[in-house]
């Protein structure tokens, strides 16, 4: 960067860490005001929505779960909602109950990863986890014992903790035994205790003020918090009171994605506007669903009362606009995993059979479920034979990154009008700015249009 004093400067973390992936980020400042802020998604494309083309309609719940070793259950069950609509198939009952079971065991693990290995040493200066645990170590170990939870949970309904192999179309390959559950059970209650005191650990951190200049994207589902379905919701900015649905058939028309140059992700707008999923939509949005010890947890957090709830009073409720307190959302989140998680495994009776028969058909399948980063949605065009004509996957990283840019910009601007000028300064709270939002960078890369223009002689 040139000098401080110069009219211009360019600002450049050629690599950004402790995120999934490998993204950079360059900003341009002039004459004191941040002028360009650039997230560099630089991984290459991975070619997923081209290579699940001709694939038989059986086959992308597996082959979708490999884009992501954190949360392959979302991938998954976001496919097979999407398959099964088009083949006109509802899963429900306890297979339905398990699929959230599954679900509910990834949200624990991937947020408590979260938490504490990326998102906490943030607030506790330090560089990454390692040298948090020297003055932290009950708090690491804590959260390691909370993963190892959410991870076998997904182990014993996915046959693996990484990339299951156990979910199919219409249900499971196999389901467990109530006396299997068991174990899981008083692993699970254990978990609830840390999950509370990582909620009162994290609610001591210091925030600093903020605010995400973005609508709030979410699913909703009537009677639950929605994590494995629901329908696309939308929380303007400015006008907290006027929300909006739409169905999930019509989120192509909405949420519109458009190549940048400095990215090998897609950019998208959600009616033409900057929006933002994740944690603080869904809080948001379906705050007022969560379970009552969840609340407690919230409210005792400083979180207030969500939007929706009866207790909201006529001020109408807390909508939290600050990214930087995404991590107590997060933690109240992994709560009420292990809570909800608790609650499927006390009423589960084994289901008669390990899945229904999703038989093929030609269509057009949209689903859409509540990753931890957001709300993944994917839709599938199948021929008469089941085969996949199209496929189409729109990650929450690939939603949130114009958020996220003018989050780096207001950031930084904050920073130099109050006189912070050095680089090191600026690139520490441009990295905070960027892990606010736990960005899955392999989610989103993308493959990218090629459009070469040659003038001149034609080369032999």
């Amino acid at each position: 960067m040139k000098d401080p004093a110069s009219p211009s400067r360019v600002l450049r973390i050629p690599a950004v860490s402790r995120v999934e992936g490998e993204t950079a980020l360059r900003l341009r400042i002039h004459d004191g005001t941040v002028t360009e802020a650039n997230l560099k998604i630089y991984e290459p494309p991975r070619f997923f929505e081209a290579f699940l083309r001709g694939r038989a309609h059986t086959e992308p719940p597996d082959l979708t779960s490999r884009i992501c070793g954190i949360c392959p259950v979302a991938y998954q069950m976001s496919a097979c909602r999407a398959i099964e609509e088009a083949c006109g198939v509802t899963v429900g009952g306890q297979l339905a109950a398990l699929r959230r079971l599954l679900y509910c065991g990834e949200w624990i693990e991937s947020q408590t990863l979260h938490i504490h290995m990326l998102h906490a040493p943030d607030f506790l200066g330090h560089p990454d986890v390692i040298a948090l645990s020297r003055t932290h170590r009950e708090h690491v170990e804590r959260g390691l014992r909370l993963k190892q939870a959410g991870n076998a949970v997904v182990e014993l309904l996915g046959g693996r903790a990484i990339h299951p192999v156990n979910v199919r179309l219409g249900g499971f390959h196999r389901t467990p035994t109530r006396s299997r559950l068991r174990p899981l059970a008083e692993r699970l209650r254990t978990a609830l205790d840390d999950a509370w005191d990582t909620v009162r650990w994290v609610a001591g951190f210091d925030f600093p003020d903020a605010e995400c200049d973005a609508d709030l994207f979410a699913l909703a589902e009537a009677g639950t918090y929605a994590i494995e379905s629901g329908v696309p919701t939308v929380l303007p900015y400015g006008t907290p009171g006027r929300r909006r649905s739409f169905a999930l058939r019509d989120f192509p028309d909405h949420v519109r994605e458009t190549q940048v140059t400095h990215s090998t992700a897609l950019h998208s707008r959600l009616d033409g506007r900057r929006h933002v999923t994740g944690a603080l939509a869904r809080w948001a949005i379906s705050g007022h669903l969560l379970s009552p010890m969840a609340l407690q947890a919230a409210r005792e957090a400083g979180l207030g009362t969500p939007p929706g709830h009866a207790d909201a009073g006529a001020g109408g409720g807390t909508v939290c606009r600050n990214p930087y307190r995404s991590i107590l959302v997060r933690a109240v989140e992994v709560l009420y995993a292990v809570e909800e998680a608790l609650r499927i495994i006390d009423a589960y009776e084994p289901p008669p059979h390990p899945c229904v028969d999703v038989p093929a058909r030609a269509g057009t399948g949209h689903g859409a479920t509540e990753a931890p980063r957001g709300l993944l949605y994917h839709r599938y065009t199948l021929d008469t034979h089941g085969r996949v004509q199209e496929a189409t996957l729109v990650p929450p990283t690939a939603q949130n990154q114009g958020a996220i840019e003018e989050d780096l910009r207001l950031t930084v601007q904050a920073r130099l009008d109050r006189g912070e000028h050095t680089d090191a300064d600026l690139a520490r709270w441009c990295e905070r700015a960027i892990r606010n939002h736990d960005p899955c960078i392999s989610c989103s890369a993308h493959f990218l249009e090629l459009d070469v223009q040659r003038t001149g002689k034609t080369e032999r």
